[in-house]
């Protein structure tokens, strides 16, 4: 028979169900650290160990069936601290260098959040991913490089003093019909945490959806990890669709989350049936609550730097809502040469593993970094828009060495500057033939399974991104930048709502994608 129990508020109260639990361990039921993946629906949801915070108060609803205990509600969600650019005087710091980054899952786990009726956690909006959730319309490269660079620039929304500068990067789009076989390891967490409809069965459905995609050149494995690591399924043929589907469905989540040993069994894995000119990826699924062995982000980040060095890359998909521990999943992919996309329903599963599967499994270039040099004659002082968590050093730009971000076939990756320009750079946005350099936009990436650094530079002058009008790519990411501000709590830039609808109305709504941006706005407003 199933009971609810009473709210729970304080960790005092999480004592007394602590101790409820070994009373039903006594009963017959196994205790919380013994739980087995294979136990089915007696697992403890949300694993009380590693959610109860000494003295933090908390809300959660828990009941009881067949001796396990399940808590629904509580929020103990991580993000890394994010400390906003501020504006650099031109004379003093001449050069801006970041890491490029093509994650998503920030736009997806906010929309998440405000569909739900939550207050958004400053840290959780990184505003880079947001504007990079979407598509814009950068030309495809011709010089043969891997990635163009566009440049757009026009009067900023939220302070007309200034000017807002965008750099677009558009990566070649690989024909998937000729695509170089895949070695993929899915690393599954099937702990306690994962029981929610939102993590493991949305993972198995996402899943689900890709197989189809593969074929008899692909070779896919699952490994899970709980309280200890399986190998479910090990070197299968793409083309065995019944033993992946089979294998997929037979995961059930209980016990602890002994992550590092996932990891470390996953890329064992992927480096036995390695695929040499093939594209090699572990993909995690998981919310990344790990509680056994490494788990802080420091400890992730220096155990996947040394994996990468295989050539193995790491993707990371991340599920679920209330523990989310999307600073473990950043580092993660961050340092993994893989991206980071949060997935909250089967349309984002599909527009991550499906619809824009090229850009999330195929990398065209990895370690790309930039580096705008502005030119003191024409700006007086800018400030970078997001990227907190990527920027480098400049003395970082040629050291190869240094990782980066990586860029899927197909991607396109948007920066934004907010400039304070001179009298001369002013003077010149009324004269079409001005050709004084403004800027000089650098780019360094390499070869996905390449150790040197190419570098291309490309001076721009003002008549090169300034036309007068806003273009169509700078409307949409400045709206998308001021709803981050507001929903970041950073409105004292001035960002509005009404100015987000300007925006929208001097762009087009080109796919579901923005439209359903749109359609946010309005509700959230």
């Amino acid at each position: 028979m199933k009971k609810t129990m009473r709210t729970l508020r304080t960790a005092v109260s999480a004592l007394l169900i602590t101790s409820m639990l070994f009373s039903l361990a006594a009963c017959g039921s196994a205790p919380m650290e013994d739980a087995a993946p294979n136990m089915s629906k007696q697992n403890i949801r949300g694993e009380l160990s590693g959610q109860m915070k000494g003295g933090m108060e908390y809300a959660a609803e828990a009941e009881y069936d067949n001796g396990a205990v399940y808590f629904d509600d509580v929020n103990t969600e991580s993000y890394a601290p994010i400390t906003e650019n501020a504006f650099r005087n031109v004379a003093d710091e001449p050069l801006s260098t970041f890491s490029v980054d093509v994650d998503t899952a920030s736009y997806s786990n906010v929309r998440r959040m405000l569909r739900s009726g939550q207050t958004v956690p400053a840290d959780a909006v990184r505003i880079e991913e947001m504007i990079n959730y979407f598509n814009y319309s950068y030309p495809a490269p011709t010089d043969g490089a891997p990635l163009s660079v566009t440049t757009e620039m026009y009067d900023c929304p939220w302070n007309t003093d200034d000017q807002l500068f965008l750099v677009g990067l558009q990566a070649e789009k690989i024909d998937m019909t000729e695509r170089k076989p895949m070695n993929l390891v899915f690393l599954v967490d099937v702990s306690g945490s994962m029981y929610t409809a939102d993590k493991l069965p949305l993972v198995q459905n996402a899943i689900n959806m890709l197989a189809p995609e593969l074929n008899k050149n692909d070779r896919i494995s699952i490994v899970t990890y709980a309280g200890y690591e399986t190998v479910v399924l090990e070197g299968c043929s793409g083309a065995d669709q019944n033993a992946i589907t089979d294998a997929i469905n037979s995961l059930e989540a209980g016990g602890s989350t002994a992550g590092e040993a996932g990891i470390r069994k996953a890329y064992e894995i992927a480096e036995k049936n390695f695929i040499e000119g093939g594209n090699n990826r572990v993909m995690l699924a998981t919310d990344g609550d790990l509680n056994v062995g490494m788990s802080t982000p420091e400890e992730l980040k220096k155990l996947v730097e040394e994996k990468r060095q295989s050539g193995v890359f790491l993707s990371v998909l991340g599920f679920g809502a209330g523990n989310i521990k999307d600073d473990n999943m950043e580092t993660l992919a961050d340092n993994g040469n893989g991206t980071y996309a949060y997935i909250d329903s089967e349309l984002e599963a599909r527009k991550v593993l499906v619809s824009e599967m090229g850009g999330t499994l195929y990398t065209v270039a990895k370690d790309v970094k930039l580096q705008v040099g502005f030119d003191p004659e024409m700006v007086e002082s800018y400030r970078l828009i997001g990227y907190e968590n990527r920027l480098l050093t400049n003395e970082d730009f040629a050291n190869d060495a240094v990782d980066a971000g990586e860029i899927g076939s197909g991607h396109n990756v948007t920066a934004l500057y907010e400039l304070v320009l001179t009298d001369k750079a002013k003077a010149e946005l009324a004269d079409a033939n001005a050709a004084d350099p403004l800027l000089t936009v650098s780019m360094r990436y390499k070869a996905p399974d390449g150790d040197e650094s190419q570098l291309r530079e490309y001076p721009i002058a003002v008549k090169d991104c300034y036309t007068g009008q806003i273009g169509r790519n700078l409307a949409f990411a400045a709206a998308v930048t001021e709803f981050g501000m507001i929903v970041g709590q950073r409105e004292r830039y001035g960002a509005s709502y009404d100015q987000i609808k300007e925006l929208l109305g001097k762009t087009d709504i080109q796919d579901s994608y923005r439209k359903e941006f749109a359609e946010l706005v309005e509700y959230v407003k």
